[in-house]
């Protein structure tokens, strides 16, 4: 399995140079050097020399992948790529537009996202993995029809309508949590229980309806009728057998996301001012900030690709007959 984990993860560094290679290509085809330090000093009445200077302080005065003038190694060291790429893989992400340095606000920034994502993922995938086995149980009957009803409606309402009926509703009408905002220690508790709420009702259609259609796969199989034949009640088929021989592509769009809750939620953390990396995120790119926009985008993808490790390590776990080889 060792050996398999370091192959894995030497697979990883050129992903991640590509993905920063785009990110780059993007970030610079959309935001020239030029118009971000026009953003951060002021649009209006900026002169060349304060455009030149704040580029030359920041190391925006090189070329982007390719410096002709340089010599020998010079041609890929000397750009605002390379410099900029090769101390992310350090650790060292560098201080934002502000001064602030980027990996302390992420680590600051981290607890308050994972406050939001963390009960929101457990407690959602015990929800809708409760529901699928319940609408999978009682399937070609009136409560698995209106179950796939409500799971259809609920799909098609936006995850903004979501977030905005939830804050009118619970805290503007009944005022059982605040609007917005966050606190410290026990204090915070009472600012998460309506976005964690909202994320776990709003991911119940899509969640649930994709569970059921793998329970029902898993039923009309011949294992499945071997268990009935036996004499095995249909509970016991379902929890013993279905529930476990479904876990496999359960697992694969389940432990895949974990990593990624470290980053939070970029809508839920903005509308309810939620101080975490989501709403950095956003700031970020609002600001034009590129330092912060490209270690989250290199955090993120390194998050991926822990993830697709922690899920095939997962399937060995799930099925013995599953080897690494």
């Amino acid at each position: 399995m060792l050996a398999y984990i370091v192959r894995r993860l030497l697979y990883a560094i050129p992903i991640l140079i590509g993905v920063n290679l785009l990110t780059f290509a993007l970030f610079f085809v959309v935001n020239t050097p030029d118009d971000m330090a026009r953003m951060q000093l002021g649009v209006k009445r900026v002169t060349p020399e304060a455009i030149a200077k704040w580029k030359a302080e920041r190391g925006y005065d090189k070329p982007l992948f390719v410096n002709t003038g340089a010599a020998a190694g010079g041609v890929v060291t000397e750009t605002i790529f390379f410099e900029k790429s090769a101390r992310m893989f350090a650790g060292d992400f560098g201080r934002a537009e502000d001064g602030r340095d980027i990996a302390r606000e992420i680590r600051t920034r981290m607890v308050p996202s994972l406050a939001i994502a963390l009960p929101t993922f457990v407690l959602g995938l015990f929800v809708t993995v409760s529901f699928a086995l319940l609408l999978a149980f009682f399937r070609a009957t009136p409560l698995d029809f209106w179950g796939v009803v409500l799971c259809v409606a609920m799909m098609s309402i936006s995850g903004l309508f979501y977030i905005i009926g939830g804050q009118y509703l619970f805290a503007k009408v009944f005022r059982l949590v605040p609007i917005s905002g966050f606190g410290d220690g026990a204090d915070a508790l009472r600012f998460l229980v309506l976005p964690v709420l909202i994320g776990i009702v709003s991911g119940i259609g899509s969640s649930t309806r994709w569970y059921r259609t793998i329970f029902l796969e898993e039923i009309n199989k011949d294992y499945v009728r071997t268990a009935r034949a036996k004499g095995l009640s249909e509970t016991a088929v379902m929890f013993g057998h279905v529930l476990r021989n479904a876990l496999i592509p359960i697992l694969t769009g389940v432990v895949v996301v974990i990593p990624l809750l470290f980053m939070g939620s970029l809508l839920t953390e903005s509308f309810f001012g939620i101080p975490g990396l989501g709403s950095y995120t956003i700031d970020a790119i609002n600001a034009q900030d590129f330092a912060v926009v490209r270690a989250m985008v290199f955090i993120g993808s390194l998050l991926y690709i822990v993830g697709l490790i922690l899920t095939d390590i997962s399937y060995t776990l799930v099925d013995p007959r599953i080897r690494f080889e």
